[in-house]
């Protein structure tokens, strides 16, 4: 399966997961999930395998490091796309500081709508409205859609 099939199919998976409480490193639909671990749980159900295994991080780690960590990751397994060329079932990067690494990740399911898991809260669909644009720094498909 390609294309847009794929791309359907990482939308409803990425909303399947709405609901699931946010906890830190886990990746379990329904039990926990942090913002990485949404992504890697749409990958598993969408794509197959995970491609590397998940280094140990802490919750300030972009702070920590000043490295394009999650960016990285991007490259080596996903397909980089022009932030505005960003389509439904893109992976979406995001960096709260202009000098800092991005850090957050969510799925964009609708030209204007995003999955994240929102921390101290749950995987939610919300507005991919101006605050989160003016954040936006990366923008990935995944490989095949």
């Amino acid at each position: 399966m390609g294309g847009e099939a794929l791309r359907e199919r990482i939308v409803a998976e990425a909303r399947a997961w709405i609901g699931t409480p946010y906890l830190h490193r886990a990746s379990l639909k329904g039990e926990g999930a942090d913002c990485l671990g949404l992504v890697r749980g749409v990958w598993r159900a969408t794509i197959g395998a995970e491609p590397e295994r998940l280094p140990a991080y802490t919750p300030d780690w972009a702070e920590a490091t000043l490295a394009e960590q999650l960016a990285g990751a991007g490259i080596r397994h996903l397909v980089p796309v022009a932030p505005e060329a960003a389509r439904p079932g893109d992976v979406l990067l995001f960096r709260w500081r202009a000098h800092l690494p991005a850090k957050h990740a969510a799925i964009l399911v609708a030209p204007e709508r995003m999955v994240h898991a929102h921390d101290g809260a749950a995987v939610a669909e919300v507005a991919f409205a101006p605050w989160w644009r003016r954040r936006h720094a990366y923008a990935f498909a995944f490989p095949g859609a």
